[in-house]
């Protein structure tokens, strides 16, 4: 690892705890997290030149602090704040403890008013420590588009006037589904990008399974924190495996098992069974469950299907989610045969809950290539790839579509 990536890294860890504690002593999340960005960006200028410093948590906090006095002196506005301002000290506060306060930023940045458009790249900004820039990459927007959308979303937080502190404990709960779906948001997107060039986009699934740790390292005793960061673990494991050499899509049937990542499948499957056991079952320890089992198959042709096929009924009871519905029709056609799990398509189309979204034709085309109908496979296929707008996800759906047009021929 390089010197340049190393400190990337480290101010990406210590991004959350300046921000803690410039907000605990400031009590403004807005402008804190302003002044903690323009300390992130002059450590990124400074340190390479200068050495990074004995310190470099109280170096943050001591720059971020000196942008907040700077900011209150030169805003017209709050002239009567002048005589604060010059009251405090910008020698550093108290360094307060890194864990609480991310834990606290967590629940800030997925406060019940913020839509999950606005509490992931707020997430991302104010806990993760990525700039706006490398956030507007990722969602492939433009920098000043993102830079908007994560300015309202502070606006929104500061409007609040909650204070920084854990919600109540009655609002705790309903909260922490917020954060959990947040993170789960931004880990899918990183594994499966939902449009670009790249198939996925690791510094999101990074950062969402760093994110995860802290969250859990705060919470160990609550089985769906364990589910969640155990579901990435288990997922991540098989990154390696999912590309090729080209960086197209490898579909999991096809994967080299060797190359999936050993030490995070027997950490993931630890977890799950430890959270399983406290018989609080929730739908992040269910997908969890279910990754394990794929996880554990020596090969394709082993996976357990008889077991995946109740969790995924079980799954689509706890969520009613569509997507999970099409899981369920691949499950069951595994189990009792394709045109068994056409018929729950089928259903699922009857609701018209998924719309004419791409991954409904895509599972389509796998269970009609199951049954045996080639021709209506290629169609699907191909409305699938006319769908994405993830360019590797076209290029397997269009390849695969090509092949299997071949096929006949080569017979």
């Amino acid at each position: 690892m390089t010197d340049a990536a190393r400190t990337e890294d480290l101010l990406r860890q210590l991004a959350p705890q300046v921000l803690g504690a410039v907000t605990r002593r400031y009590r403004d999340f807005a402008d804190a997290e302003d002044a903690t960005q323009e300390a992130l960006v002059a450590a990124t200028t400074s340190w390479p030149t200068e050495g990074m410093p004995d310190n470099p948590l109280a170096w943050l906090i001591r720059v971020a602090s000196r942008r907040m006095v700077q900011h209150y002196r030169r805003d017209d506005a709050r002239r009567r704040r002048e005589d604060l301002a010059a009251s405090w000290s910008i020698a550093g506060p108290e360094t307060a403890s890194g864990r609480d306060d991310s834990l606290i930023l967590i629940f800030m940045c997925c406060h019940p008013s913020l839509t999950p458009a606005s509490a992931i790249p707020l997430t991302l900004r104010a806990v993760g420590g990525l700039t706006t820039r490398e956030i507007a990459a990722a969602f492939l927007v433009p920098e000043a588009t993102m830079a908007q959308r994560i300015s309202r979303a502070k606006a929104k937080v500061k409007d609040s006037d909650e204070p920084f502190a854990l919600p109540p404990s009655d609002h705790r709960t309903e909260r922490l589904r917020s954060v959990l779906h947040v993170l789960y948001l931004i880990f899918t997107e990183g594994y499966a990008s939902s449009g670009g060039p790249d198939l996925a986009r690791t510094e999101l699934s990074d950062e969402a399974i760093r994110l995860a740790r802290g969250l859990h390292d705060a919470l160990p005793d609550n089985p769906e924190v364990t589910g969640l960061l155990a579901l990435m673990l288990l997922t991540d494991a098989r990154r390696t495996a999912r590309t090729g050499a080209g960086g197209e899509l490898v579909p999991l049937a096809d994967q080299e098992r060797t190359r999936w990542d050993r030490a995070l499948i027997r950490e993931g499957v630890a977890m799950i069974t430890e959270a399983i056991k406290q018989g609080r079952m929730g739908e992040y320890q269910v997908q969890a469950a279910i990754a394990a089992i794929h996880d554990q198959a020596a090969r394709y042709e082993d996976t357990d299907w008889s077991q995946i096929l109740p969790l995924y009924r079980l799954l689509e009871r706890m969520t009613g989610n569509p997507m999970v519905t099409l899981n369920l029709a691949v499950a069951t056609a595994m189990v009792d045969g394709p045109s068994a799990g056409l018929a729950v398509l089928e259903g699922l189309e009857s609701e018209d809950r998924l719309g004419d979204h791409h991954r409904l034709h895509s599972v389509r085309a796998h269970l009609l290539e199951l049954d045996g109908d080639t021709e209506s496979a290629i169609a699907e296929l191909r409305a699938a790839a006319a769908r994405t707008t993830n360019i590797r996800e076209q290029q397997y759906l269009t390849t695969k579509a090509a092949r299997l047009a071949t096929e006949p021929l080569d017979a």
